[in-house]
């Protein structure tokens, strides 16, 4: 172990850890999110063969993939009573840092209207990383709405912000000195093109116009949660989670060289120079690069993910040392991870992750975390159950957690690491 891993250096409080979004784990929650779910189910089942069966493991994910009960959340893996349980192998992986989000719908059930015993959760669920010495990562707006907030227009109307924003502050002042990390919005292009651009997402709307409305509001409510926020206390350090994904020409081609420039500007700077002034530090969420050749994008596709993503881990290097040159910030990678079900290929995608992280760090990066996702398998929103991205296996019948090898070798590495620093 000392011998192969004799020269990974990183930090002495460099954040070490997992994520998990509420609605993907918790389990009973009731949001927009659990309203098109059940209108959903089986119109996603029927169309499974459609956009799944392409997929090399598409035999051992065909029965899950037709069955519309996999498209509904309902218990989730039970993480909201489990939670403990699930801190423990954050532990046993010697880590010290947990990202998670803040079930809206759950801590303001109706407007204005607070509920104070799911307040009180997630102040005993702070406390409890806080006494196993575990950072928390608290994420305001993971994709779900209270009903409520969905049936004012949600993020269609700039009004609405101040709905967000008021739900911010009293999860600051709730939470108080036990959190200082807090993102505001995750994934805002993700959320939005799913949602407003193809429709595959709730509202399931197709409006270019509407997309672009929502994302500049989205842009909008991270500014004013960080201002609000920073007038709370200036020790909280304020970001978002930015879908980031490296951008580059395939050739020398005039046409492919454009072609990437535009795309990595609206991918990622479009939306990063509308909140950057806002943010202490950037938080990264990397999953694959795109290879452009002319006007398309065609990747290599060497190594494919259980979803058919091409999987290019050690492109993270320039996606990071791009990010840096731009914006001067700190960064920590909010999420990184892959669908492997069989657990083949995740110690391969950590390595070469590690191996790029460093190199990035030689190059300047100012580098202050890596959060994997995840750390439960979980409900993958509108593929349901059976993509597996958990670090900890989980059986969706029992919910009984199992630490998959690659996360044992993880947590070996983790160890080693935080001991040699």
């Amino acid at each position: 172990m000392k011998q192969s891993n004799s020269n990974l250096k990183f930090p002495k409080h460099f954040l070490w850890g997992a994520a998990t979004s509420a609605h993907q784990v918790e389990g009973d929650t009731h949001n927009q999110w659990t309203v098109w779910e059940l209108e959903n189910s089986l119109s996603l089942a029927t169309r499974s063969s459609y956009h799944f069966e392409d997929l090399e493991n598409w035999p051992d994910i065909k029965a899950a993939a037709k069955d519309p009960n996999n498209y509904v959340s309902a218990q989730g893996v039970d993480h909201y009573t489990r939670y403990e349980q699930d801190f423990d192998l954050l532990q046993r992986m010697h880590m010290n840092a947990f990202r998670f989000s803040i079930e809206w719908s759950r801590v303001e059930p109706k407007n204005g209207a607070w509920d104070v015993a799911a307040i009180e959760h997630y102040k005993q669920y702070v406390k409890e990383l806080r006494r196993r010495g575990i950072e928390p990562v608290v994420t305001l707006f993971h994709f779900t709405l209270p009903v409520w907030f969905d049936e004012l227009g949600g993020f269609e109307r700039r009004a609405n912000v101040k709905y967000f924003t008021r739900f911010a502050e009293k999860i600051v002042r709730e939470l108080g000195i036990d959190v200082r990390y807090i993102v505001t919005i995750n994934e805002p292009e993700v959320y939005v093109g799913a949602s407003y651009v193809t429709g595959e997402w709730p509202p399931s709307k197709m409006s270019k116009w509407t997309a672009w409305r929502v994302l500049s509001n989205l842009a909008y409510a991270h500014n004013q949660t960080a201002k609000a926020i920073h007038g709370i206390n200036r020790r909280y350090k304020v970001s978002i989670a930015k879908n980031s994904s490296y951008v580059y020409a395939g050739d020398n081609a005039w046409l492919s060289r454009l072609s990437a420039n535009i795309l990595q500007y609206l991918k990622d700077d479009y939306f990063l120079k509308k909140v950057i002034k806002q943010c202490d530090w950037l938080g990264m969420n990397y999953y694959f690069s795109d290879r452009v050749y002319g006007y398309r994008v065609h990747n290599p596709d060497v190594h494919l993910s259980d979803l058919g993503w091409d999987m290019s881990p050690e492109n993270i290097q320039h996606a990071l040392e791009r990010l840096h040159e731009k914006y001067h910030l700190p960064i920590i990678i909010t999420e990184n991870g892959l669908a492997d079900a069989t657990d083949e290929q995740r110690q391969w995608w950590i390595t070469q992750t590690l191996v790029a992280m460093q190199k990035a760090m030689k190059n300047g990066v100012k580098l202050e975390g890596y959060l994997h996702w995840s750390l439960l398998d979980n409900f993958e929103w509108d593929k349901g159950f059976w993509p597996r991205f958990g670090l900890v296996k989980v059986d969706f019948k029992t919910k009984a957690r199992t630490l998959r090898p690659s996360a044992l070798w993880f947590g070996k590495i983790i160890k080693y690491i935080r001991e040699t620093q």
